[in-house]
């Protein structure tokens, strides 16, 4: 089993911490994820990384460590149903930026399970204009103080 080491103050971390939904069922859940991907390949680890959201209810200590040290974090979710910002919320962390591509970019949900069979791969329900919307409100709520 691997050593757990919390992150605690003071010790080299990432300065922000993005949590995703993912929701590969649909459209706003795979753009969530690809901007959030995105920002992080743009920015750097040092200044963004994603924290694995299914940590944060397990109690994984690196993760919580890592979370409580963030100088911000940032809840990043396709669909109004907001899985990421109430996972965190749960967990007990406050949301610096809390991001949803439903209202705020209104991002049309598009289930994947509707168009099984038609062979259509998943880049057919990903807009490129609602990928670099969602990028640019992630830096935005990096930036912004």
């Amino acid at each position: 089993m691997a050593e757990e080491k919390e992150c605690q103050e003071g010790m080299p971390s990432h300065e922000n911490i993005i949590f995703s939904c993912s929701g590969g069922l649909s459209n706003t859940g795979i753009t969530s994820a690809l901007a959030c991907l995105e920002v992080v390949k743009e920015l750097g680890l040092e200044k963004a990384a994603i924290g694995c959201l299914p940590s944060l209810p397990l109690g994984v200590k690196p993760v919580i460590g890592k979370t409580r040290v963030a100088r911000k974090v940032i809840t990043v979710d396709g669909c109004p149903f907001e899985c990421s910002r109430k996972t965190v919320e749960a967990a007990g962390f406050s949301i610096t930026k809390s991001i949803v591509l439903a209202r705020d970019i209104g991002m049309k949900k598009v289930a994947f399970h509707r168009d099984i069979g038609k062979g259509e791969g998943v880049a057919a329900y990903v807009s490129e204009e609602e990928g670099k919307s969602a990028k640019e409100l992630i830096e935005k709520a990096i930036f912004e103080d």
